[in-house]
């Protein structure tokens, strides 16, 4: 898998790993195809895997590398994480007051954003996924962005194992806006639209984060926390909610720590 990437530039490789996630999101979706509801203490396991993940990601794919790529900051290592981070929360807060979305398990009187009222379900719920998916995307480009700035076979490995992580928890976000749509009378054909279409997202992040960072290089330490901060913010404000409100607390907790488990070892192991 390495040696395939190796051949591509890092911002084609970050258009194909991204690809791959989006075809994970497509994934999760087609189960609208095999049945018209899905069990919501499975659905609320998943959700807090994906949580997991995300947590997990944050630190060992995107903040710890940032830190060590600002060890000659003048004002120290911790600044650009730091930083960046609070930046990435600040950011996905705003897009969360203007954006009209709906969580997963949410009922549509509880829809957020501007102008959320009179919108249909379905366009919620897309737009809920889509909200996350832009710094899944943003962090996947980085990621194979930094290899343009001198990255070695190791973080390749590094940006694949992230890229491949993304694409684990985004299985359960696809059925997270299929299912609920079916479950309302939509078509098996558009609810599994909806459900990939939010995917779709991730690839065109990608490639703006691939190619920020490969002509700015003293950006990358900020642009890895940045993205950082987006996805904790995403995990703290609706997965983690989300998965707890049908009163799943328990299996939601725990799936969320296996989640961080398991992108724990498999960035350590293969990154």
């Amino acid at each position: 898998m390495v040696a395939f990437f190796e051949s591509f530039h890092p911002v084609m490789q970050a258009l194909l790993a991204t690809l791959f996630t989006w075809g994970m999101t497509a994934l999760g979706a087609t189960l609208v195809f095999a049945t018209k509801t899905i069990n919501q203490r499975l659905l609320d396991s998943m959700l807090g895997f994906a949580g997991g993940v995300m947590i997990a990601a944050s630190y060992w794919s995107l903040l710890g590398p940032a830190i060590e790529m600002s060890s000659n900051n003048p004002i120290g290592a911790w600044f650009p994480a730091a930083f960046g981070f609070l930046l990435g929360g600040i950011f996905l807060w705003g897009i969360d007051k203007i954006l009209p979305h709906l969580h997963p398990n949410a009922p549509i009187k509880d829809a957020e954003g501007l102008h959320s009222k009179g919108q249909k379900r379905s366009t919620l719920l897309v737009l809920a996924i889509t909200l996350h998916n832009i710094p899944e995307g943003l962090a996947v480009g980085i990621a194979f962005g930094a290899l343009a700035n001198g990255g070695t076979e190791a973080s390749l490995a590094g940006a694949l194992t992230l890229a491949l992580g993304i694409g684990i928890q985004n299985f359960p976000e696809g059925i997270a806006v299929s299912m609920p749509l079916r479950g309302d009378g939509m078509s098996q054909r558009k609810s599994f639209f909806y459900g990939q279409f939010s995917g779709m997202v991730e690839p065109i992040a990608a490639v703006i984060g691939a190619i920020a960072v490969s002509f700015i290089e003293p950006l990358l330490p900020y642009a890895l926390s940045f993205a950082a901060g987006a996805m904790i913010f995403v995990v703290a404000e609706e997965v983690i909610p989300s998965s707890l409100e049908k009163g799943n607390k328990d299996l939601a907790s725990m799936s969320l720590m296996i989640g961080f488990v398991v992108m724990m070892i498999l960035d350590v192991a293969l990154g």
